[in-house]
């Protein structure tokens, strides 16, 4: 009994290895049947082969090929308030500025002024010594007199053909001379007096009465301080995008947390060809005279505005040589969509073409997008903010 029992044993193992083969010729995963061994001879054979023909695909067989939606990740483009800004240090200048100088020599005879006060414009500040220069100018007077007299008396002889026309002229000459001369000598007698050319503040005095100068002498700072000018060098490459008028944001270490607000003014008509940049000029206001000449600045310009500025998150992009595509998502299929990028502010992007606010678009799955049109289901929406 036993030699039958194994020769059955040996006819059903063929039958399986056979069905093996035949199901991978085919591509599928075939029913492993292990054949059982049983007492009764002639059956086991038969219903091994019934049950390895009969033994169902697996269902991952009856579904190959099938896809569903491919998952990604979306965000809203969002229409927001932006501004595009450029940094720059500066310096501040008054609005008007001189050092008063004497244009003579002498000595110094009174000061109408105290260091660091407000002055008006006209306001007499120093008064050097005048007694020559007005002794001077007293003997001309009196040379003028002399003159007009003697051109008047000439002129008279002429007149009666007394004198000839020749000695009239020479005294009217003479009279021109001694004119010019006492103009000269009244012009030295102004000059030793130094009034304020305008309204302003001035520095501190460090000279006295009696004290000697010689022409051209500095002697005090005048500065109208009511505006300020900053001065700030910008890189060439915003040249183009300056104009009058332009806001200013300008900080100071000396009031640290305070901004104070300018406006463009001016640019330079050169350009440094050795830094490649441009000096630009702004104007400030400063009634409550906190803002000296000379004060570091922190300046912020703002180059442009922009009320809705179309925004998406930076993952959006999907770059493709020198262009930038984004995947819009239109009733649940990717459009790959080509856009123009602007601005980049904390991990967002500027959309200056190709897509509206609302717009939904995909921000992570791009890879999985292979064909036009793909059928996506949103897994995750962040928000724009964060």
């Amino acid at each position: 009994m036993r030699k039958p029992a194994f020769a059955l044993i040996a006819i059903a193992a063929t039958a399986a290895l056979g069905w093996w083969g035949w199901t991978l010729n085919r591509g599928q995963s075939p029913a492993i049947v292990i054949p059982v061994a049983t007492s009764q001879a002639g059956g086991a054979a038969p219903d091994a082969r019934r049950a390895a023909k009969s033994a169902p695909a697996p269902a991952g067989a009856a579904t190959a090929g099938l896809r569903g939606p491919v998952g990604v990740e979306a965000a809203r483009a969002e229409r927001v308030a932006l501004s595009e800004t450029v940094s720059a240090v500066g310096s501040l200048r008054a609005n008007e500025s001189v050092v008063l100088k004497p244009e003579i020599a002498g000595r110094i005879d009174r000061i109408g002024f105290e260091g660091g006060s407000q002055v008006r414009k006209g306001a007499l500040l120093v008064v050097l010594d005048a007694s020559v220069a007005a002794a001077e100018a007293e003997q001309i007077r009196a040379e003028l007199a002399l003159a007009r007299s003697n051109y008047q008396r000439t002129a008279d002889l002429a007149r009666q053909k007394f004198v000839s026309e020749s000695a009239r002229d020479q005294a009217a000459s003479n009279l021109k001379v001694v004119e010019a001369k006492l103009k000269l000598a009244e012009a030295k007698l102004a000059k030793t007096e130094l009034r304020a050319p305008f309204a302003g503040r001035l520095g501190l005095r460090n000279f006295s009465v009696g004290d000697y100068v010689r022409e051209g002498a500095e002697l005090v700072a005048l500065e109208d301080v009511s505006q300020m000018k900053v001065d700030l060098r910008l890189p060439e490459r915003y040249l183009g995008q300056l104009r009058p008028g332009q806001s200013l944001e300008v900080e100071f270490d000396a009031y640290p947390g305070r901004k104070f607000g300018a406006a463009l003014e001016a640019i330079d008509v050169q350009v440094d060809a050795n830094g490649r940049s441009v000096v630009a000029r702004g104007r400030m206001p400063n009634a409550d005279g906190l803002l000296r000449t000379g004060m570091f600045a922190k300046v912020s310009l703002t180059l442009s505005e922009r009320a809705d500025a179309v925004m998406v998150p930076e993952e959006a992009l999907v770059p493709s040589g020198e262009q930038q595509f984004v995947y819009r998502i239109e009733d649940g299929k990717a459009m790959r969509v080509r856009v123009r990028t602007g601005l980049r502010r904390d991990g967002k992007v500027e959309i200056v073409e190709g897509l509206s606010g609302g717009d939904q678009v995909v921000v992570a799955g791009q890879p999985k997008l292979t064909r036009e049109a793909t059928e996506v289901r949103v897994v995750e929406t962040p928000r724009l903010g964060g």
